[in-house]
C-alpha cells in the first residue's frame, strides 16, 4: 500500500531501489494530516502484564474514503513498531473506534499478526493479547518503569554471552578481563535443552578456572527474559514447547543452582550492548544496535536506566513497500531483520553477483563477503552500501521512537572495511535527509577490544554481590 503515498528517497540502496524507508513514508504521513487542517487525535498505549503502560500520541486523517488505507497503513506499522520496541499484551487504540477495529482484526488467531498475536500474549506475557478501543481523552495513562543497571564491578566474576554461531565467556576481576574465550555451538534446532545447559556450563567453568573464586555470573542472550525466566529466545527454537515449559523456562535457575545460588542475572543481549556503551562513553541515552545472526538492541534511557521494555528491533518494521522481503519466523515484510542482519547479507548477494552454494551456513556466507571487501571487491562493496543506506533512514525512524544521544553499533557484521563503510553511508543519509539529526546522534563502532571486552564486562557487572 505504500504507493498510495509515493516518497523520493534521496538515496537509493544500489541492489534494492523498491526500498521505501519507514522514516519517510511516515514523514510524508504526517505533512499530508497536517496539511489536511482535519486531523483526528489517537492515542496507541501498551499494557504489560506488570502493570506498566507506554503511550504514543499521534494523529491520523479523518477515516473515510481514500484516507482509509493510508490511515490502516500508517497505525499498523505503527502499532507492530511498538509492539517489538516496548512490549505489551494489552493494546489500547484511543480516538478511532473503526481504526481499532481494524487493529484487533489484523492482530488476531486468524488475522496477518496471528505470529505476534500468539507470541506476545501466550509466549511473552502469559496471557491472551487484547486489543481494545476507548475514546481519546480516556487513553490509559503512561506508567513507564525502569532499573538501575548493572555497574556492579567489584569481585572475582563471570560474564557470558550467548549467540546463534558462538557462546562468550570471560573471567572478571574488580572491572578487569583477565581471561576471554569464544567456543563455536549451534544452539538454535537442538532439541534437547541438556546441549544448552552442558554448552553454558562448560563455558562457565573454562572462565571459572581462571578466577581464585567466583562471586558472581551475568549474562546475556538473545531473547525475551524475565527475572531470568527464559520467555522467548531464537536460541531455543528446535525445543518442544512441552519441553521448553519444562527445561528451558528456568534453566538459569538450573545453572545458578549448580554455581551454589551465588548472584547470577540473565537480560537480553541488547541491553548488555547498550549498557557496555554507556560504560565505555560514560554517557547515557544510548541505542545498542547489534547486526548478528540477527538484528539485536538495547536501551539505556537519559537518566542511565533500563527498561523493561523488548527493544526487539529485529521485527520492528523500516520498509513499508507492498512487496518487501519476509521474514521467515514472523511471516511479516520490512522488519529489521531482513535489513541488519547475516540474513540481509545473504538476501543481497544474488543481486551483487555473488554466487555462494545455497546450503552454505550465512555466517560463512558473511565472512566470504568480507574477504571480497577487504580485497577491494566492488560487487561486495554494493552490499554494504546498501545496507548504510537502509541504516541511515531506519536511524531516522529509531530517533523517532527513542531518545538517542548515542548509536552504538556492533556485531559481525559491522566488522572490517564493510562496517566503517555502512557507518559512513549511514551518516552521509542523516547529513542530507535528517540534517537535524546529525548532529544530534553521535554514531559509534567501537575496537576490537572494547567489544570484546567491554560487553564481557557489562554482562558480569550485572548482578549486585550479596551482603
Amino acid at each position: 500500500m505504500s504507493e498510495l503515498l509515493p516518497v523520493c528517497p534521496r538515496f537509493q540502496p544500489v541492489l534494492d531501489p523498491a526500498f521505501v524507508p519507514a522514516s519517510l513514508w511516515n514523514r510524508a504521513y504526517r505533512a499530508r494530516v497536517r496539511d489536511s487542517g482535519r486531523a483526528r487525535n489517537l492515542a496507541i498505549a501498551l499494557e504489560r502484564s506488570d502493570g506498566s503502560v507506554s503511550l504514543l500520541r499521534t494523529a491520523v486523517l479523518p477515516h473515510e474514503g481514500p484516507h482509509i488505507p493510508l490511515n490502516q497503513l500508517y497505525v499498523e506499522r505503527l502499532v507492530k513498531f511498538l509492539l517489538w520496541q516496548k512490549g505489551g499484551c494489552k493494546v489500547t487504540i484511543a480516538g478511532e473506534p473503526e481504526i481499532a477495529r481494524y487493529i484487533r482484526a489484523v492482530y488476531s488467531p486468524a488475522g496477518r499478526r496471528a505470529f505476534d498475536f500468539h507470541f506476545m500474549g501466550e509466549r511473552v506475557y502469559g496471557q491472551p493479547m487484547r486489543i481494545e478501543e476507548a475514546a481519546y481523552e480516556r487513553a490509559p495513562e503512561e506508567r513507564e518503569t525502569t532499573a538501575a543497571p548493572g555497574r556492579h564491578l567489584e569481585g572475582c566474576r563471570i560474564g557470558f554471552d550467548l549467540g546463534a554461531s558462538d557462546r562468550k565467556s570471560a573471567a572478571v576481576i574488580d572491572g578487569e578481563v583477565v581471561f576471554s574465550e569464544e567456543v563455536a555451538w549451534d544452539p538454535s534446532f537442538q532439541s534437547d535443552p541438556q546441549y544448552h545447559f552442558d554448552g553454558i556450563h562448560d563455558s562457565l567453568k573454562r572462565a571459572a578456572a581462571k578466577l581464585p573464586r567466583v562471586d558472581a555470573i551475568g549474562g546475556s542472550a538473545a531473547g525475551v527474559y524475565v527475572n531470568n525466566e527464559v520467555r522467548v529466545a531464537s536460541l531455543f527454537r528446535g525445543v518442544p514447547s512441552d519441553l521448553f515449559d519444562r527445561r528451558v523456562r528456568r534453566l538459569f535457575f538450573e545453572l545458578q543452582a549448580a554455581w551454589g545460588g551465588i548472584p547470577f542475572v540473565v537480560v537480553n543481549d541488547g541491553e548488555v550492548t547498550a549498557l557496555a556503551g554507556s560504560m565505555a562513553l560514560n554517557d547515557n541515552a544510548v541505542l545498542g544496535i547489534a547486526m548478528g545472526s540477527s538484528l539485536a538492541a538495547g536501551y539505556v534511557t537519559p537518566p542511565g536506566n533500563i527498561t523493561h521494555w523488548l527493544n526487539e528491533l529485529a521485527f520492528a518494521p523500516v520498509d513499508y513497500r507492498a512487496d518487501a522481503p519476509a521474514d521467515e519466523w514472523s511471516g511479516d515484510i520490512g522488519v529489521g531483520v531482513q535489513y541488519f542482519s547475516q540474513q540481509a547479507v545473504g538476501r543481497l548477494l544474488p543481486a551483487a553477483g555473488l554466487e555462494l552454494p545455497p546450503q552454505m551456513p550465512l555466517a560463512q556466507k558473511l565472512a566470504g563477503v568480507q574477504k571480497l571487501m577487504a580485497a577491494g571487491d566492488e560487487r561486495a562493496r554494493r552490499i554494504y552500501e546498501t545496507i548504510g543506506v537502509y541504516f541511515g533512514y531506519a536511524i531516522a525512524h529509531y530517533a523517532g521512537l527513542y531518545e538517542i544521544r548515542n548509536l552504538l553499533v556492533l556485531g559481525r557484521v559491522m566488522s572490517g572495511e564493510g562496517g566503517n563503510l555502512i557507518v559512513s553511508v549511514a551518516g552521509k543519509v542523516l547529513r542530507e535527509e535528517f540534517p537535524e539529526l546529525a548532529d544530534a546522534v553521535k554514531i559509534h563502532i567501537p575496537g576490537e577490544k572494547e567489544k570484546r571486552h567491554g560487553q564481557a564486562v557489562a554482562a558480569a557487572s550485572l548482578p549486585s554481590l550479596l551482603r
